[in-house]
């Protein structure tokens, strides 16, 4: 069951610089989560957070496993077995010690809206709402920053600063690893005058718990990719210009494909694309502009097919903030 469409598309997040100096009131809360998968139904197995100052400097870490009462999910990918989680407190049980250190700060994240909409759902799921006002999703932040990374993966903006990772889907190495990263880049846009893409955080009320399950979790055809007919949609009236290339804005008629589970409503991304004058396309292939994926890594076709061509591939939080702003076609 899909949750009820909304009568008009909703409004993008809204981006905000904030006065020089102070960009939280009590600075930043670098935050990773693993979880059980991708999806509405899935749940938060590991957290990791570290709070920083005002100017990036490390305050102190925490990290918690979580025992999320259902099959743990890729066990390849983060490394947690259900016998290493049966003894871990529940979500609810750890809830006010993680709301303590997320509370009056920016929530920092790489792919922000992922982490965040894990942590709003188990907050939901508990009776709460999580005590975040803002997040910073450091993969936008890295391209308005315009650095010349390969691709939108932790790993690579690791490298680019030097910071060495040790335990790759470890939550709190994770979570160091962009600590590390993210002081830097908050002094590359303090230097250069670039705004932080602060966006307000809006609770999730969608659970997910209508999902078609089974005793093992959710029922998907692959990990973190549930099944959806295909909605017959208009024809772009726009030509392809092209490939989007980092760091430029999309641009009428681009062809932009979506794969894995999306935290916005599949459907409301995609007529969000439609009404900017995107084409979405069903497949990747040589004349994909984009390919939209919380999970770039994944072994979905599109996302294979996309590596196997260079196709550019962001996340759902960047791509919204990119919907914000999409320039007509050049022959419009």
């Amino acid at each position: 069951m899909h949750a009820p469409q909304p009568s008009a598309l909703p409004i993008p997040p809204q981006r905000t610089s904030a006065p020089e100096g102070l960009e939280g009131p009590e600075g930043y809360a670098v935050v990773d989560v693993e979880t059980t998968g991708l999806g509405r139904s899935d749940r938060v197995i590991s957290a990791g957070v570290y709070r920083l100052d005002a100017h990036g400097e490390v305050l102190d870490h925490w990290y918690t496993l979580v025992n999320p009462l259902r099959d743990p999910g890729p066990v390849w990918i983060h490394g947690l077995t259900s016998a290493m989680l049966a003894d871990a407190p529940t979500f609810p049980e750890i809830a006010d010690e993680l709301g303590a250190r997320l509370s009056g700060r920016v929530m920092v994240a790489h792919n922000a809206l992922f982490d965040w909409n894990m942590i709003s759902r188990e907050y939901a799921r508990a009776g709460l709402r999580a005590p975040v006002e803002q997040r910073l999703c450091t993969m936008v932040l890295s391209r308005d920053l315009g650095l010349p990374l390969p691709n939108g993966k932790l790993a690579s903006l690791a490298e680019y600063f030097g910071v060495q990772q040790r335990n790759a889907h470890n939550a709190l190495d994770d979570a160091r690893v962009l600590a590390e990263a993210f002081r830097p880049s908050l002094q590359l846009a303090r230097s250069g005058g670039v705004p932080l893409p602060l966006t307000t955080c809006v609770a999730v009320t969608d659970l997910g718990e209508d999902s078609s399950t089974s005793a093992l979790g959710p029922v998907r055809g692959s990990w973190g990719s549930s099944y959806r007919p295909a909605r017959k949609r208009p024809a772009c009236p726009y030509p392809n210009p092209g490939r989007w290339q980092e760091g430029e804005l999309l641009v009428q008629g681009m062809r932009v494909a979506i794969t894995g589970d999306t935290a916005t409503d599949r459907e409301v991304l995609e007529d969000r694309a439609i009404a900017a004058g995107l084409h979405i396309a069903s497949s990747v292939s040589r004349l994909t502009s984009l390919l939209v994926t919380n999970e770039p890594g994944s072994w979905s076709g599109k996302a294979r097919k996309a590596r196997d061509l260079g196709t550019p591939v962001i996340g759902e939080d960047a791509f919204l903030q990119l919907l914000s702003d999409v320039a007509p076609h050049p022959g419009a």
